[in-house]
């Protein structure tokens, strides 16, 4: 009963773009019960693909392939299925139709390469597009073996595997079991430290619990089977709320919460308005920030003080505190905060200075040291952090911002 994921496209190999569909599809494949084993990547070559399809017509019950259904003479995708199983190629006139009619909606020409994306193998159903012009296919071009066919472009394979595959797998027998999953959120704490805390629970069978790290966050997601929804839910219920008295405030958020999100809220629940003032982030912190919908009615805006002189024109920072003790300093850093809440009229402000790199370094101030203020009605504190150097100015911005966020939700929490 086992899937695997084909995905198409030397754009891959060649690692200018990254396989996030394949990552995707496997979370929709474990949500469904249906167990995969192998991921592949074949660039645009007819034969390997070819040899490719054959061989997992051997291996598994289910194919997904993403990627080379377009228009043009690299999307080869239908047309080496079509080979591989030794299957004629058919117009969808219907199809053909559609393609004619979205494309005009849109102002576009239409070229006679585009009716190349009516064609299917002989016996093969459409996989309806509702968002884009390619259309896949479900065929089963042996017994008990079946190829689902999606585009390359994520928001259209995900909009086709919602409203027709999944239903489909479900529909065939395929998925085994109903799966709930939650995915709970951790800040200030490593994935080991956190890993350990929980190693009774990541040995359960059912809920399962598996870590994952990220840019300074780590996560757990509790996982659960049963004949239905409801019994999936009430079995990941027990496990989360253990969870969450294992380890309180680290825990900030579930599902598609983010630091940002989450502070947001708890801002908006209270009536209160938030400011930023940033210079290593360069604009970081308010991106997180304004990243969120409705952010507007909470966010009031933000300074970009990279420069000395912004930081004391704009934000009013003393020229004797920068002369005294330099940009990246706790003093600064106040200062900083206390000039975007000054001229905002905000609640609360989040101020960031440090050094970033991969120069700028001193044995006092090396890279990777941050000074992260918040300021608020009760007066603004500020604080050192030592990220370190070893991932790079990138690494350093994002965690950074991600520690601003959380030091807010924790005092708000207070």
């Amino acid at each position: 009963m086992s899937a695997e994921i084909l995905c198409i496209g030397t754009e891959l190999l060649l690692g200018n773009i990254t396989n996030g569909n394949a990552r995707w599809i496997a979370e929709q494949l474990a949500a469904l019960g249906i167990p995969h084993h192998r991921q592949l990547v074949v660039g645009d070559n007819r034969e390997r693909l070819i040899a490719e399809l054959q061989a997992a017509a051997q291996r598994c019950r289910v194919l997904i392939t993403t990627g080379g259904l377009g228009p043009t003479p690299d999307d080869l995708t239908t047309e080496a299925i079509a080979a591989a199983f030794g299957a004629p190629l058919v117009e969808h006139p219907q199809v053909w139709a559609e393609i004619q009619a979205r494309l005009a909606a849109r102002g576009r020409p239409f070229a006679a390469s585009n009716r190349r994306q009516a064609f299917l193998p002989e016996g093969a159903a459409l996989l309806p597009n509702p968002t884009g012009t390619a259309p896949g296919m479900i065929w089963s071009p042996r017994p008990d073996f079946t190829i689902l066919t999606f585009p390359g472009v994520p928001s259209e394979m995900r909009a086709m595997w919602e409203a027709t595959a999944a239903p489909w797998l479900r529909a065939a027998g395929l998925a085994e079991g109903v799966f709930a999953s939650r995915m709970l959120h951790f800040w200030g704490v490593g994935e080991s430290n956190l890993a350990e805390q929980m190693a009774d629970l990541l040995e359960g069978t059912n809920p399962t619990v598996a870590p994952y790290a990220g840019s300074g966050e780590v996560k757990l997601r509790i996982t659960a089977r049963a004949a239905t929804a409801e019994a999936a839910v009430q079995l990941l219920e027990p496990v989360e709320a253990e969870i969450r008295a294992r380890t309180g405030a680290l825990c900030f958020g579930v599902d598609e919460a983010s630091l940002a999100s989450v502070l947001l809220e708890q801002l908006r629940s209270r009536g209160q308005t938030l400011a930023v003032a940033e210079s290593c982030t360069g604009g970081g912190l308010g991106a997180a920030l304004a990243a969120v919908p409705g952010a507007s009615d909470v966010l009031l805006g933000g300074v970009i003080a990279y420069a000395n002189s912004v930081k004391h024109g704009l934000l009013g920072v003393p020229a004797e505190l920068l002369e005294a003790h330099g940009a990246v300093s706790d003093p600064v850093a106040r200062a900083m905060a206390e000039g975007a809440r000054r001229a905002t009229g905000a609640d609360w402000a989040l101020a960031i200075t440090g050094v970033a790199g991969p120069g700028g370094g001193s044995a006092e101030k090396p890279v990777g040291l941050v000074h992260i203020a918040v300021a608020g009605p009760a007066g603004c504190s500020s604080e050192g952090v030592r990220f370190g150097a070893s991932r790079g100015r990138s690494w350093i911005q994002t965690l950074a911002a991600g520690e601003a966020l959380n030091r807010l939700r924790l005092a708000l929490l207070e």
